[in-house]
């Protein structure tokens, strides 16, 4: 079942120009020039219930753009938009209350009081019942091992641990839809990797369904599904395997043997050679049959194949993107 719907959504924005100088700054006041700018053109996906999304492109590709019309701050050009049946820039309170959107880059802690004062104000935004608040604050910080650090003043804490507490204030009210913008950007490697294993905890724990935008590659290996965005358009929608299988055409494999045969009588493209050992260039489709026939005509010793990488195969996806 389909919990967000997306169809042919376009979002144009106008923006002003001038020159510099003077007289441009006044001639651009009496008649202004605008650019107009497509950040989305008529994309269109759907995510079910409880899954995870990384939606990713480069700068400027409309990821947030996204987000914040799933999440009601901003309207679309045109397209239809619906998550759990609400349509998000109505902003009714019954679908405000049951998303949050997390963006790493702004705040919303008081930087001279402790969180629990921020916590305890969006208990009562949120109408939450004082069981459900202090059940819920126990699992979030639990999970964050974050329990002795709620009293003490944000503007005493460190940037990982003032995420940590954003994600609590942004969960409280158990939102059933999550839209995360960039959410482990800046923090270090052992606060990076404690908001991914958060991350995926109140996914399972939840069932809650997330959209995640981030330009770390580890963010983006947790989730079940990857959107690559360029340029406003969609240009793959797939799991890992099937982004992998797409823009990894060749891979590369080593061969060692026990006995060096001669180059002449391997067809494939050997790109090294060092003693006993070659590294062959291939297509990903042939290598099965690589393997069969260096098995079957020489005396091997060991054959490994390249993992692929996932980062460089959404390179390779915005490569080819740019290329049209």
């Amino acid at each position: 079942m389909s919990i967000i719907k997306v169809e042919k959504l376009t979002k144009i924005y106008k923006s002003h120009i001038s020159k510099p100088g003077v007289l441009s700054t006044i001639k651009s006041i009496i008649k202004p020039n605008y650019v107009t700018v497509k950040a989305l053109k008529e994309i269109s996906f759907s995510v079910t219930k409880g899954e995870m999304v990384a939606y990713v492109g480069p700068n400027g590709a409309g990821k947030t753009t996204t987000s914040k019309i799933l999440s009601g701050i901003l309207y679309p050009t045109s397209g239809r938009v619906s998550v759990m049946g609400y349509i998000p820039w109505k902003r009714e309170n019954n679908y405000l209350s049951q998303i949050t959107f997390i963006m790493g880059q702004k705040t919303q802690l008081w930087w001279d009081i402790a969180p629990m004062e921020t916590f305890l104000l969006n208990k009562s935004i949120y109408k939450i019942s004082e069981s459900d608040f202090e059940k819920t604050l126990d699992e979030l910080t639990t999970l964050l091992d974050v329990k002795d650090l709620v009293h003490i003043p944000v503007r005493k804490l460190s940037l990982g641990e003032r995420m940590k507490m954003e994600l609590i204030s942004s969960l409280l009210h158990k939102p059933k839809v999550l839209f995360l913008d960039e959410p482990t950007i800046g923090l270090d490697l052992l606060s990076q990797e404690a908001i991914r294993k958060f991350i995926l905890e109140y996914n399972k724990s939840y069932n809650a369904t997330i959209i995640l935008t981030s330009h770390y590659i580890k963010d983006i290996e947790i989730a079940d599904r990857i959107i690559l965005l360029y340029r406003g358009e969609i240009i793959f929608d797939g799991n890992k395997e099937e982004i992998l299988e797409r823009f990894i055409k060749k891979r590369l494999v080593t061969v060692t043997f026990n006995t060096m045969p001669e180059i002449a009588k391997i067809p494939y493209n050997i790109i090294s050679r060092e003693g006993q050992t070659i590294e062959v260039e291939i297509e990903h489709k042939e290598i099965s049959k690589f393997i069969s026939f260096v098995f079957k005509s020489f005396d091997v010793k060991d054959v490994k194949n390249q993992d692929m990488n996932l980062e460089d195969a959404i390179k390779e996806g915005f490569k080819n993107a740019s290329l049209y």
